[in-house]
């Protein structure tokens, strides 16, 4: 049986509650994992890991972090990602809301691109 929305919500944000520390109220859809819930890169692994669990489901690395395109050459010139970098950005992550990020694709702001709704709709993608 395909789980609600709301319900996946309330479990993505069970699983940021417990791996970020943060309160239930600051896990909105809106919210940056690592600008606005404070996220670093050690706390994806207990993110990823409490995901898997709680949705009975396997996530790749670099599905959720697509570390390979943003450290490419082939797709990044002076710490931008280029138009062919963007386009495989896209098709990789079909689940991210890539607009913002597109306006300015600096590689260092990329870090600061998944909302907890970016995160829900990955998990409903995973739940087909």
């Amino acid at each position: 049986m395909a789980l609600a929305e709301e319900d996946i919500f309330a479990k993505v944000q069970e699983a940021l509650v417990d791996a970020l520390g943060v309160d239930d109220d600051e896990v909105t859809e809106d919210a940056t994992l690592v600008g606005d819930l404070g996220a670093e890169s050690i706390d994806f692994l207990d993110i990823v890991f409490k995901l898997e669990k709680a949705f009975d489901i396997t996530i790749p690395r670099e599905e959720l972090s697509p570390e390979d395109i943003l450290t490419n050459s082939q797709y990044v010139q002076d710490g931008v990602v280029t138009a062919e970098g963007m386009a495989e950005l896209k098709r990789r992550m079909p689940w991210a809301d890539l607009s913002e990020f597109e306006k300015n694709p600096r590689v260092q702001d990329f870090g600061n691109l998944l909302t907890v709704r970016d995160l829900c709709s990955y998990v409903k993608s995973k739940l087909g």
